[in-house]
């Protein structure tokens, strides 16, 4: 005889989802914690050059991605954003390539620095260093779904503290003028390197700042999983729905130094990081689970085990993939080469040309 299908909890019907969701959800937010820190494991053993951190942001992340549509809409991440490209789609072993630069990275084919992230098999754009420049980026992408009647919507991420850049207000500017299908995440953990909001924004919440773009803006606290469910969730049915864009400010936590190049205990008491530990997405989300009855020890000993097999796998495997070969370093710099010599008429086998190297030097 068939078992008897078990409706969902309590929890999971409030917010439309089943209790698959909910697991689903609180393995992405343990794998982005456990994939971050074994980046600072690698760093610190001098097997990675350089890390930028999410810990403390993979709750927000996971829930406001959780109801894009893979492989459909579009995600433009920055460079905290680990846990919202796993949720939408890439895998632990893509995010260890892009740490470790192998050639196999399908961010930048080991190109970039670390932390960004880009997938064309996911609708994932990889961002350019200067912070901000993704949100014009993102509004490009909603601007031709709109045109082309897709129904596709952008959701961009990016730190509050480049919520102060000019083409953040560009972007948003735009985007309300012409109600597009974007979502503009702000993931304010409350520094900009090491200057607090304070000293970044005569505001408090940044959120505020919508209204003058003529759409909403919305705060939601970015430790409770389920709230930035519900806000994302909002706001991207709200965007395919052709009513525009919405702004969320997600107030997160940043658990970490701002990358491994940075000492924070410098301009952060104690005190203050013990509060920030306090209101940690993982535990928060892990209790709440438990108390709804969709988690309980051996199911989440079972994740935990998957999560850490997952992490070991994509450390291992990333450090045996090549590196990329030093003739390639030119390759999407310069015009590729038998593009260049065929225009020309001239002749693309010779070495310089085969090596990717424009002859006279570059």
């Amino acid at each position: 005889m068939a078992e008897a299908s078990i409706g969902p909890s309590e929890l999971a019907a409030a917010y439309g989802l089943r209790d698959d969701d909910l697991l689903e959800m609180y393995r992405l937010v343990a794998l982005s914690r456990a994939i971050d820190e074994r980046m600072w494991v690698l760093n610190r053993s001098g097997r990675a050059a350089f890390v930028i951190s999410g810990q403390g942001h993979e709750g927000a992340e996971v829930g406001l991605a959780w109801t894009l549509r893979r492989g459909f809409d579009w995600l433009v991440p920055y460079y905290r954003s680990i846990a919202a490209v796993l949720t939408f789609g890439m895998t632990p072993r893509d995010i260890m390539m892009a740490q470790l630069a192998r050639a196999a990275d399908p961010s930048s084919g080991g190109r970039q620095m670390p932390g960004h992230y880009g997938s064309a098999e996911h609708n994932i754009l990889s961002t350019s260093s200067p912070v901000a420049t993704q949100v014009l980026h993102a509004v490009g992408i909603a601007l031709a779904a709109k045109i082309r009647r897709t129904g596709q919507v952008a959701m961009t991420e990016l730190g509050e503290g480049s919520s102060n850049q000019g083409d953040f207000h560009e972007g948003l500017n735009f985007a309300g003028i012409h109600r597009l299908p974007v979502v503009f995440v702000v993931e304010n953990n409350g520094y900009a390197i090491s200057v607090p909001l304070a000293m970044q924004s005569p505001i408090e919440n940044l959120a505020d700042r919508a209204a003058a773009y003529g759409f909403p803006g919305v705060v939601v606290d970015g430790s409770d999983v389920l709230a930035c469910y519900r806000a994302g969730r909002d706001a991207i049915e709200r965007a395919r729905g052709g009513e525009g864009p919405t702004l969320i400010e997600a107030k997160v936590m940043r658990l970490t130094a701002h990358s491994s190049d940075d000492q924070q205990t410098k301009y952060r008491s104690p005190e203050e990081l013990e509060a920030e530990r306090r209101r940690d997405p993982l535990p928060r989300f892990r209790e709440q689970l438990r108390e709804a009855g969709v988690l309980d020890e051996a199911r989440d000993a079972a994740i935990t085990a998957e999560v850490r097999d997952a992490v070991d796998d994509a450390t291992d495997w990333a450090e045996r993939q090549p590196l990329p070969d030093p003739v390639t370093a030119l390759r999407h710099v310069y015009a590729e080469p038998e593009v260049a010599a065929s225009s020309a008429g001239g002749d693309s086998t010779s070495p310089a040309r085969r090596a990717g190297t424009p002859e006279g030097g570059a």
